[in-house]
């Protein structure tokens, strides 16, 4: 009969185990912290709820029956396990442990992931963080596979591939906030005294593109500002960039991020004079908010990506 079926529970197995271990109602009582009437009472009704008697009496005191014994033997295995259980919960909800596993894209691997890493290394060692770089549309599949539990993303504003749509459908997907759109022009550029820069006085400069979808956004602003701009390099290394730019062939724009994560040698960086930005994401399976550790490293990105706009 299944242990459901037959009435059983943790507080009389303890009972049980500890009669067991303790040889009389009294020292089990008070091994538990019950009073005797309380032992007995359970004693009593668990015997009802399995039709069997569990202790029989022995001159002045009690001794389990072999139905007691038996019940006996299983309750050291079923306690310790809820034992055990209940520690590893308090070990989790006091983030002594857990794992969380996290996905980002390039420039964030550089820049805000090390600083996330130290930081919950610093706060919570007993934390296992794991993390695999991935651009946005990655990342979102691999949260939805389970193969990582939070993925940092980003998107521009009227983005057609944009991951936060169909394809995070039944995701949670939080803003945590705006990451620069920034011009990379060479040092003695005509324009290197401007603050910022309109988009349209460099209608007539070969650009230096990067990946597809902020190549895409790179024309859909050009054209916005009224011009289509002559991508001639393509190439998504952020040293190579700045290269290309410092030796006079071409001008780029970057996110502040990956600005941040390269050597700016003979080179200025000049925001747009409509100041654009791309938002950063968080990207997690839907109710992990119940989940302590992944709800600090939420909470520390948060942090952390805000101070990075």
């Amino acid at each position: 009969m299944p242990a459901t079926d037959s009435g059983l529970d943790s507080h009389a197995l303890r009972v049980v185990q500890a009669l067991a271990e303790h040889g009389s109602i009294t020292a089990a009582a008070r091994a538990l912290g019950y009073s005797q009437p309380a032992v007995s009472q359970q004693l009593k009704r668990l015997e009802q709820r399995v039709g069997l008697a569990l202790v029989e009496r022995v001159g002045r005191g009690v001794r389990l029956t072999e139905a007691g014994r038996l019940l006996a033997r299983h309750a050291r295995t079923v306690t310790g396990a809820l034992d055990a259980a209940a520690g590893d919960l308090a070990e989790l909800q006091g983030l002594r442990a857990g794992r969380v596993r996290v996905a980002a894209f390039p420039s964030a691997s550089a820049t805000i992931v090390p600083r996330l890493l130290a930081d919950l290394g610093g706060r919570h060692p007993g934390l296992s963080i794991t993390y695999v770089e991935a651009e946005p549309p990655e990342a979102v599949a691999l949260v939805r596979e389970n193969r990582v539990d939070l993925a940092l993303t980003f998107s521009y504003p009227g983005d057609l591939v944009d991951p936060h749509k169909d394809s995070a459908e039944g995701l949670s997907v939080t803003a945590l906030g705006r990451d620069e759109m920034l011009l990379v022009i060479p040092a003695g550029h005509r324009l290197r005294d401007e603050e910022s820069i309109h988009l349209g006085d460099l209608s007539g400069e070969r650009w230096i593109g990067g990946c597809p979808r902020c190549r895409g956004h790179l024309l859909e602003l050009c054209e916005r500002s009224g011009f289509v701009p002559d991508v001639s390099y393509e190439t998504d290394n952020v040293a190579a960039v700045f290269g290309m730019v410092a030796a006079g062939i071409g001008v780029a724009m970057l996110p502040a991020l990956a600005i941040e994560s390269g050597v700016r040698q003979g080179v200025l960086i000049r925001p747009t004079r409509r100041r654009e930005y791309r938002t950063l994401h968080a990207v997690t399976a839907d109710g992990a908010e119940g989940v302590p550790a992944l709800t600090e490293t939420l909470r520390r990105l948060g942090v952390l990506a805000a101070s990075a706009g």
